[in-house]
């Protein structure tokens, strides 16, 4: 089937992919946009795990001030070389996520970085509201992983909603820059900080 230009261009500034990509994924989809989008979010993601294995050592820190000047945050995003860093998606890419961080306060990157007290500590609190709540023995551990995936949801930035488009995490976005931009993308490490509160960072 053929597409208009004005839907290509209408899921390129939804999704932030090239135009041919576009246009792909609309004809793919026999023109559904929520399925184009799909196509588009899942080729990201097999793009991003092709170049999982590649060394990121280059990039740019993206910094964000909110207004009023009472929270600022510095976010190291990493490629593979200098050519994409100085690209204009890229320190987009990289000041989008210094003012999601801003906003959500991200306690910690990904959820591997959780610390395990934290991480069983959480679990129990949950374990201890489906046996409140009268839950079957045998449901209770699904009950309590998908309350997790919520709790890690909140506080991990790779998994919180893109505060700009909640149909998207942040990896989700990170992924459709590295289909884009054809190179490994990641974040490195972050720090927010707000007047009178103590420093943390992430790495």
């Amino acid at each position: 089937m053929s597409v208009s230009v004005e839907d290509v261009k209408k899921l390129r500034e939804q999704t932030g992919a090239g135009m041919m990509d576009c246009k792909k994924a609309l004809i793919e989809a026999n023109g559904d946009f929520e399925k184009a989008i799909a196509i588009l979010r899942e080729r990201g993601v097999a793009v991003a795990q092709k170049r999982e294995s590649r060394t990121a050592s280059e990039g740019i820190i993206g910094c964000y001030i909110h207004t009023g000047g009472q929270i600022g945050v510095m976010v190291e995003l990493n490629c593979e070389t200098t050519f994409v860093a100085k690209t204009d998606e890229f320190q987009q890419l990289a000041k989008d996520i210094a003012m999601h961080i801003a906003w959500s306060n991200p306690e910690y990157l990904r959820r591997e970085d959780v610390p395990e007290e934290v991480v069983a500590k959480e679990r129990e609190v949950h374990r201890q509201w489906a046996i409140n709540q009268g839950k079957p023995e045998h449901v209770i551990d699904k009950i309590v992983d998908g309350r997790m995936n919520e709790f890690y949801s909140r506080v991990c930035l790779l998994e919180q909603p893109f505060v700009r488009d909640e149909e998207q995490t942040i990896q989700d976005v990170i992924n459709a820059a590295i289909a884009k931009l054809g190179e490994k993308i990641q974040v490195a490490r972050f720090v927010r900080y707000r007047v009178g509160e103590t420093q943390r960072e992430s790495e």
